[in-house]
């Protein structure tokens, strides 16, 4: 992570938030391995950031504890970031909290209805997303409403725990998430 990076508490576990002047350069969900401990330094960053991280942490807790919060207007440092990509983002960030899209549907709304791989490199530029839960490549689902792939920690399961935390879906019969 690029910048400045702190460690926060969600309902969800422990996230990750790294920016600098410019805006958030990444967030990273729990690692299923193990949360990764929130030490004195990483309050002190926190407390030290710019008012727009500390929005952003609150704002991200919020959304983790169910509450339907939008993630779209936070700062984002796009340095790096090709044009493709910053298309399919921008389509992501205008879905809201419980809505979901297919990948094909999400390409269309970026102007490649027709092209036949655009569904696949739609989802190839939300595998390589920088700020999950900010830009929500899990809102953006396989065609037929199937979960598709998600690169966070947690895979598919992380992708179903975080529609369901946001209402899109139910969860399956004998599942928790």
């Amino acid at each position: 992570m690029r910048g400045t990076a702190a460690v926060f508490d969600t309902a969800l576990g422990r996230c990750r938030v790294a920016w600098n002047t410019d805006g958030l350069t990444a967030v990273r969900l729990p690692d299923a391995a193990g949360d990764e401990p929130v030490t004195p330094d990483h309050a002190a960053a926190l407390a030290d950031a710019p008012p727009f991280v500390r929005d952003a942490v609150s704002r991200m807790q919020a959304l983790l504890a169910g509450e339907p919060v939008r993630l779209h207007d936070l700062p984002l440092d796009m340095s790096g970031i090709e044009p493709f990509a910053r298309a399919v983002y921008a389509a992501a960030q205008r879905l809201e909290p419980g809505e979901t899209c297919t990948y094909g549907e999400l390409a269309a709304r970026i102007g490649q209805a027709g092209d036949p791989g655009a569904a696949r490199a739609v989802g190839q530029a939300l595998g390589r997303n920088p700020w999950p839960l900010v830009v929500p490549c899990h809102r953006v689902l396989a065609a037929g409403g199937k979960l598709g792939g998600f690169s966070a920690p947690g895979g598919a399961a992380t992708k179903r725990r975080l529609l369901v935390i946001e209402a899109a879906m139910r969860p399956r019969a004998g599942e928790l998430f």
